[in-house]
C-alpha cells in the first residue's frame, strides 16, 4: 500500500514532467489533469457496468426472453427522450 509520501512525490514527478515537456505555465495545468481525472473515472464506472451486465448474463444463462418493453428495461434507460 502507498503511503501519501509516496502519492505527494510521484503527483511532484508528474507535475514536473507535465511542465518539463509542454509549454504549459503551471497555472494551466488544471485542464489536462481534470480531464485525466475524468477519464480515469469514466473508466472505473464503466468497469462496474461491464461487471454488473456480466453477473446479469451469466444468471441468466438461458435464452434471451423477447417482450415487451418497460420502462425498467436497461435499453429505455440509456434512451434520451428530447
Amino acid at each position: 500500500m502507498t503511503t501519501n509520501n509516496e502519492i505527494e512525490k510521484r503527483l511532484w514527478a508528474a507535475a514536473d514532467q507535465l511542465w518539463a515537456n509542454s509549454n504549459l505555465r503551471p497555472s494551466e495545468f488544471s485542464t489536462p489533469v481534470l480531464g485525466l481525472i475524468f477519464l480515469r473515472y469514466a473508466d472505473h464506472k464503466f468497469a462496474q457496468a461491464e461487471a454488473a451486465l456480466a453477473r446479469k448474463a451469466k444468471a441468466r444463462q438461458g435464452r434471451r426472453k423477447i417482450g415487451k418493453m418497460t420502462p425498467a428495461s436497461p435499453l429505455t434507460r440509456c434512451i434520451v427522450l428530447r
